[in-house]
C-alpha cells in the first residue's frame, strides 16, 4: 500500500554490516517523520519483514551474502514493487552497481558514508531521500523480454552553434533522462544536464549513456566545450554552469554551497543557462523532488527560452515540474515520451 502522509514514514534497512544498520537506525531515529521499523542482514530476512511490518520505503545493499541486492531488487519490483534506496560503496563498481539498481526499479541512490562523507552528511540526505522515495510510483522493470529498440528522432539540417538544451531531474531522474536522450538524433544541440546524484556514480552514469545514445554524452570536467552532438552531466558534488566566450559555449564546473540541499542543483545550471543562452535554449525539468530548477526555470522563460515540464503521469514523482508549474515557468507539460520530440520540434522551427 502506498504511503499517504499523515503518520511516519515506516523505513526497512537491508544491509549486512552490523555497523552499518546501527549507524542508520540511530541516525534516522532523530527524524520525527521517519520510523525505522526494523532490519535486515540479507535479502532472505529482509522478504519475510516486508511482509510483516509493510515498510514504505527500503534502504537496500548491493553487496550482501547469499544474494545480491540487484537479484533482490528484480524480484521485489516484479511481484511487490515499492521505493527502494540504494545504499552503494563510492568506488567505481559502486556507481555502477548503483546504476544497474536505478535501471532494475530503485528510485533513488546514495552513496554510503567513508572517507570525506560524513556519517551526519550521509543521514541527513538518506532522509530527504525517504520523504522523496515515499512519494515516489515505482514500476516493475521487464526482467526476460529483450527492450526494445527506440526508434531515434530524424536529424536536422538546422544550423545548431547558438542553441542549448538544458534538463535538470532528481528521484527516478536516471531512466527519465536516458528515455530523452535515447531518442534524439547525433545532429542535437549542445545538451547540458544536472542529476542529483552523488560524486562517481555520475561517471558511471554518462558512460552508460554514452554507449546508448547517438552523440557524445560524458561527465563535465571544467572548461569542457559546449557544442552540437555533446552533452556534459554534472559531476556529483559540483555545481555546473554554462558561460559564452563569442561564439563558444562551455561549462565552469566548481563548488559552493548547497542549493535546495543539492550539489549539483538544477537551479544553478538553469539560471547560467538563462544568462549565457537566453533565448537560444531551451529547459527541460523532469522528474524529482522539490522545487530545485523551479526559480531557475523561470529565469530562463524570462530571458526568452522555452521550457518545458515532465508531465504528473509519467513523473516518479511529481515535485520539481510542479513546482515549476506553478510558479508559472513551464510553457509546455508533456509525457515523458513526447519530449525529445518536442526539443527537436524546437529546433527545427525556432528562429533566432
Amino acid at each position: 500500500m502506498a504511503y499517504t502522509g499523515g503518520r511516519p514514514i515506516k523505513v526497512l534497512i537491508v544491509d549486512d554490516s552490523a555497523v552499518v544498520r546501527q549507524v542508520l537506525s540511530k541516525a534516522l531515529s532523530k527524524e520525527p517523520d521517519i520510523e525505522v521499523v526494523g532490519t535486515a542482514t540479507d535479502p532472505y530476512v529482509a522478504r519475510d519483514k516486508i511482509v510483516q511490518l509493510e515498510p514504505d520505503v527500503i534502504t537496500l545493499d548491493v553487496e550482501m551474502p547469499r544474494m545480491d541486492g540487484i537479484t533482490f531488487l528484480k524480484k521485489l519490483m516484479k511481484h511487490h514493487p515499492m521505493p527502494v534506496i540504494i545504499l552503494s560503496a563510492l568506488t567505481q563498481k559502486g556507481g555502477e552497481l548503483a546504476l544497474a539498481a536505478m535501471e532494475a526499479g530503485a528510485v533513488e541512490v546514495l552513496a554510503k558514508p567513508g572517507g570525506s562523507f560524513s556519517v551526519g552528511e550521509m543521514a541527513e540526505q538518506l532522509a530527504d531521500k525517504i520523504r522523496a522515495a515515499a512519494q515516489a510510483r515505482p514500476t516493475p522493470r521487464p526482467t526476460t523480454a529483450k527492450p526494445e529498440r527506440v526508434q531515434r528522432l530524424a536529424p536536422t539540417n538546422m544550423d545548431l552553434t547558438n542553441k542549448i538544451v538544458a534538463i535538470g531531474a532528481s528521484t527516478g531522474g536516471t531512466e527519465a533522462i536516458k528515455e530523452v536522450l535515447v531518442r534524439l538524433p547525433a545532429t542535437v544541440p549542445g545538451i547540458v544536464i544536472v542529476q542529483h546524484m552523488p560524486p562517481r556514480f555520475t561517471t558511471s552514469f554518462a558512460e552508460r549513456l554514452n554507449s546508448l545514445c547517438a552523440f557524445e554524452v560524458r561527465e563535465a570536467a571544467d572548461g569542457d566545450s559546449v557544442y552540437p552532438g555533446r552533452c556534459l552531466i554534472a559531476p556529483g558534488n559540483f555545481h555546473m554552469l554554462l558561460r559564452r566566450s563569442g561564439a563558444r559555449y562551455y561549462v565552469n564546473v566548481k563548488t559552493g554551497p548547497l542549493v535546495h540541499h543539492q550539489r549539483p542543483a538544477v537551479d544553478v545550471l538553469f539560471r547560467s543557462v538563462a544568462k549565457s543562452a537566453g533565448k537560444n535554449a531551451v529547459g527541460v525539468i523532469l522528474t524529482g523532488m522539490g522545487a530545485d530548477g523551479a526559480e531557475g526555470m523561470l529565469q530562463m522563460k524570462q530571458a526568452g527560452a522555452y521550457t518545458i515540464g515532465q508531465d504528473e503521469n509519467s513523473c516518479v514523482v511529481y515535485g520539481m515540474p510542479k513546482a515549476a508549474y506553478e510558479l508559472g515557468a513551464v510553457q509546455k507539460v508533456l509525457p515523458l515520451d513526447k519530449i525529445a520530440g518536442e526539443i527537436m520540434r524546437w529546433v527545427g522551427t525556432y528562429r533566432v
